[in-house]
């Protein structure tokens, strides 16, 4: 079966020199020097400040909301954030875990991002926060989002798990909001097998993360506030470094990948609509088909020839139980029903995606 994603896997002999060390020092959690390294390159490398990493991409979540006070309300209040249905579920689950309520807010028609112009109506007394989603790495309308966020006092939290490497207007796209947080689960462009990150606007608010993810303990004989276990450790820091340092050759590759899919495709089904001034990176290729029927069946045709294609991000967050929404979103409806992301990482074979190009083909001109 070929899969819709596959783990990069880098250089073994390389891995191997970093788990040495680690064995050498026998230092395996608690801010080790492969995570302290980790976070320097990582700084480097996106062109941001503030980095702090931690065990996967929920818990960056989770982390962000506490370290930013999302979880307060009023007495008897329960605390509100305004995010998009259209995206996965960590996204809502988080908030709604860590006693905040997902209030959904529908998505734009051809970006597939948070709409700005649906959250004001949104916007309660309760109302803590907006929970942007970088949808597929295409970046949300971020000077509109903070406009709204400025004008009712509420902080600004984005789920860049796709984001990776992405820039909006020459600049890393993670310096938008009070902080952003992304997922290193091994699936991802970027991965530590799993982990996560989080990119904070001010210093004041990583310092503070950083005794939260270490049970709240500032000092061997201090415990300043509740928190949790949250630390990335050296083995996972280690795999990173190796990723890192051949991200460049992994990028190629996907490039090539979403460049071959889009010549052959783009006249035939609907892409998402990214930002002019956007420098993408190629982690996923989405594509929506004409109806909820054609996605279904061409997913079905691709699984009996050995094809995996998945529905991101089906169904819309709102039809979830146990989120508690209020109200239907209907473009989020609508695009979740119809769209499939075609198998995409750097191993997948030329022969392979030309298989999978001609069968999408085939089906659609029936």
């Amino acid at each position: 079966m070929i899969p819709v994603t596959k783990p990069y896997l880098p250089n073994r002999e390389k891995l191997n020199q970093y788990i040495d060390g680690i064995y050498e020092r026998q230092w395996l959690t608690n801010n080790g020097q492969l995570v302290q390294e980790l976070t320097r390159r990582l700084e480097e490398y996106l062109g941001v400040e503030n980095l702090l990493l931690v065990s996967n991409g929920t818990l960056a979540l989770q982390v962000a909301y506490r370290a930013l006070g999302v979880s307060d309300a009023s007495p008897g209040a329960l605390p509100e954030a305004i995010t998009t249905p259209f995206t996965f579920i960590a996204t809502a689950s988080s908030l709604k875990w860590d006693g905040v309520q997902p209030v959904f807010a529908d998505i734009d028609l051809d970006t597939w991002c948070l709409n700005p112009a649906n959250i004001e109506a949104a916007i309660t007394p309760n109302t803590q926060a907006i929970v942007p989603v970088h949808v597929f790495g295409n970046a949300c309308n971020v000077e509109a989002i903070d406009t709204v966020a400025q004008k009712h006092n509420l902080k600004v939290i984005y789920d860049a798990a796709h984001a990776f490497g992405v820039k909006y207007k020459g600049e890393s796209l993670l310096k938008y909001g009070d902080a952003a947080t992304l997922s290193f689960h091994a699936t991802k462009l970027f991965h530590t097998g799993e982990g996560g990150a989080i990119i904070f606007k001010r210093k004041e608010d990583l310092e503070r993360a950083k005794i939260m993810i270490n049970f709240g303990i500032a000092d061997p004989e201090s415990i300043e506030e509740l928190g949790l276990n949250a630390k990335m450790n050296e083995l996972q820091a280690a795999m990173g470094l190796c990723v890192l340092d051949e991200m460049e050759d992994n990028l190629k590759k996907r490039v090539e990948i979403w460049q071959r899919y889009e010549q052959a495709l783009a006249q035939m089904l609907r892409f998402q609509t990214k930002h002019k001034a956007l420098d993408y990176n190629f982690a996923y290729f989405p594509v929506v088909f004409d109806s909820e029927e054609q996605a279904v069946r061409v997913a079905a045709i691709l699984k009996e020839n050995g094809v995996s294609a998945r529905r991101y991000f089906y169904p819309s967050l709102e039809s979830v139980e146990c989120l508690e929404a209020k109200a239907d979103q209907p473009v989020s409806k609508d695009i979740a029903s119809r769209i499939l992301c075609l198998p995409i990482y750097d191993q997948l074979a030329r022969s392979d995606q030309s298989r999978i190009i001609k069968i999408i083909v085939a089906e659609l001109k029936a």
